[in-house]
């Protein structure tokens, strides 16, 4: 068994600053686009979440709604076996998956500065030697802002920008806060974790509880996280100047040789919630090291082998099933949405797949 941890740090946001942490909160929220149930009097559909994502951050058409800046990256999961007890799925089998995945930062502007958002994700497939897949969305933070898809509407709404100062509005948001006391674990844990200073030396967890079922039908709750080899190290004063330097550094890095992280599975205990990703289980839980993920190659995105795919993370191999948190199915949903509006626009428009291919999109 292998405990991850991770490093002390300082503080990167202050209480009084209600629009800074509305920003982060936000980043975070968007990293998942949310949509299930109803909302009085108008229903809250996936399309209106989609919408929004698009009147925040402009057309850019051809491009993923969320997480519309990233790169592409492949190499292979090796298993050690470790968690074949707890999960059938084939995945976990000793041997070696191919991987092919995705690197980016929230927001849906592909020119964004890269400060933009402190949060960094991880998507990956593994292409299981028996034709399943095993697809997953991570992001570099352990709880989510809220809990329910409503909560993530009520969050778009408070975090709308003001149009006179492109800003959300203070008092908007701290009705939201006091209203949603959801949100006090991810604003504490953000204020004492600040931004990676690369890609390669962030972990990466997947929030949502899922369920492992092995070979006898034996189910345990479960969450995982992608913890690098690659020591900590915190985003520094010149890379806070500079635009593009997460693509610059993981090519750089990549150069040198591949980079590994390894696949930590948190086993849930009776009475751990499974349907609240703004709570985290408490330290002690069984942790087990599945394997390694090595990343060899980096291509962009615009025609790597990422592009076309949708990260839905309810796309399971027999082994895996979803939760009963409620923000899985809405975020396959948006997903979804997002997927199938970008892929029709590329179908409509032959030059801006050429665009794509010469890397020059706006």
């Amino acid at each position: 068994m292998t405990q991850s941890s991770l490093p002390p740090s300082t503080p990167i946001c202050v209480p009084c600053r209600l629009a800074a942490i509305g920003a982060v909160v936000l980043s975070v929220a968007a990293g998942f686009a949310y949509v299930a149930g109803w909302l009085t009097p108008e229903r809250l559909t996936t399309h209106r979440i989609v919408n929004a994502f698009e009147t925040d951050n402009g057309q850019h058409p051809g491009y993923r709604r969320n997480h519309s800046k990233g790169v592409c990256v492949a190499g292979d999961f090796e298993s050690n076996g470790n968690a074949a007890a707890l999960s059938s799925a084939t995945v976990f089998a000793a041997g070696v998956t191919p991987v092919i995945g995705r690197f980016a930062i929230p927001g849906g502007n592909p020119s964004a500065p890269d400060t933009s958002v402190p949060i960094r994700s991880m998507a990956l497939l593994f292409s299981l030697h028996d034709g399943e897949q095993w697809r997953t969305g991570m992001n570099s933070v352990p709880v989510f802002a809220v809990r329910t898809p409503e909560q993530f509407y009520q969050l778009l709404v408070a975090t709308k920008p003001d149009p006179a100062t492109g800003k959300p509005n203070p008092a908007v948001l701290k009705a939201f806060y006091v209203a949603t006391p959801e949100t006090k674990p991810l604003q504490a844990w953000m204020k004492g974790h600040p931004p990676s200073s690369s890609f390669a030396n962030g972990s990466y967890y997947s929030i949502n509880a899922f369920r492992f079922v092995n070979a006898s039908g034996q189910t345990r709750f479960v969450r995982w996280s992608m913890v690098p080899e690659t020591p900590f190290a915190p985003i520094t004063d010149a890379q806070k100047n500079a635009k593009n330097f997460l693509d610059a550094d993981l090519d750089q890095r990549l150069q040198a040789g591949p980079l590994r992280w390894h696949l930590i599975v948190t086993v849930a205990e009776l009475g751990d919630p499974s349907n609240d990703a703004t709570s985290q289980w408490p330290v002690g839980r069984q942790q087990i090291d599945a394997g390694t993920l090595v990343i060899e190659h980096e291509t962009s995105q615009d025609d790597g082998p990422c592009r076309d795919v949708n990260f839905d993370p309810t796309v399971l191999p027999a082994g895996i099933k979803t939760s009963d948190d409620p923000l899985l199915a809405a975020r396959s949903a948006a997903y979804s949405v997002s997927y199938n509006r970008r892929t029709r626009e590329e179908a409509l428009n032959p030059k801006l797949h050429q665009a794509q291919q010469n890397g020059d999109r706006s």
